[in-house]
């Protein structure tokens, strides 16, 4: 069973600082003006902040799972992913890190430590 908007809102909407918008159909979850989170119009596919150096070795590692950005965000740090090919812990694992990218390093030291 792929994983849906309804098990990613609820871990979004709890990191810190997490705010949700929609734009032209696709919700996205923001720390202040920054996305660290966007779906799909259809909630197939979920892009995410990801590292730019590390963006063409997830393509070719798992090119099933991971998707290369529109041409118009490559430059960003982002990629997206099918989400039919992720189970909820990767999906946790992929919000939370696209989530630290983008809120403030004291903000992130407090939610690690608790």
């Amino acid at each position: 069973m792929p994983v849906t908007l309804a098990e990613i809102r609820p871990l979004a909407l709890s990191l810190p600082r997490t705010h949700e918008g929609e734009v032209r159909g696709r919700v996205k979850f923001y720390v202040g003006r920054i996305v660290f989170v966007a779906m799909a119009r259809d909630e197939t596919m979920m892009g995410f902040g990801f590292p730019k150096d590390f963006r063409e070795a997830a393509l070719e590692a798992e090119p099933d799972k991971f998707v290369r950005p529109r041409t118009s965000d490559l430059r960003y740090n982002w990629l997206v992913v099918r989400l039919a090919a992720i189970d909820h812990e990767e999906m946790e694992d992929l919000v939370t890190e696209a989530w630290s990218m983008c809120v403030p390093k004291r903000v992130l030291a407090e939610w690690i430590a608790r």
